[in-house]
């Protein structure tokens, strides 16, 4: 749908989450993630996710990193193959670097 009728009004970033793309599927409730600042980091999924929400390698998520240590972000938000390409087509994330 790249017609403006087909826009959803997607959940954007807070001020402490980023836009990532998930790269390895580590098991349990663990992934490795690209975050849009550059970072690699371990991403936890919660409990309210890990059986409800199927996040796969290549998937766009919203991460917010921990504060106490910044190599390891929460996953708060996955975006359908949809949503992503609406995200990108609006610029809020780079198409070239696949996030």
């Amino acid at each position: 749908m790249s017609d403006e009728t087909g826009r959803k009004n997607l959940r954007m970033p807070s001020s402490d989450e980023l836009f990532a793309v998930v790269t390895q599927h580590n098991g349990g409730n663990h992934i490795r993630v690209q975050c849009e600042d550059g970072e690699n980091r371990m991403g936890r999924i919660p409990g309210r996710m890990k059986y409800r929400t199927w996040i796969e390698e290549g998937d766009v998520v919203l991460v917010e990193p921990w504060d106490w240590q910044d190599e390891k972000a929460n996953v708060e938000w996955r975006y359908t193959k949809q949503d992503a390409e609406q995200l990108r087509q609006e610029g809020h994330i780079d198409t070239e670097t696949h996030l």
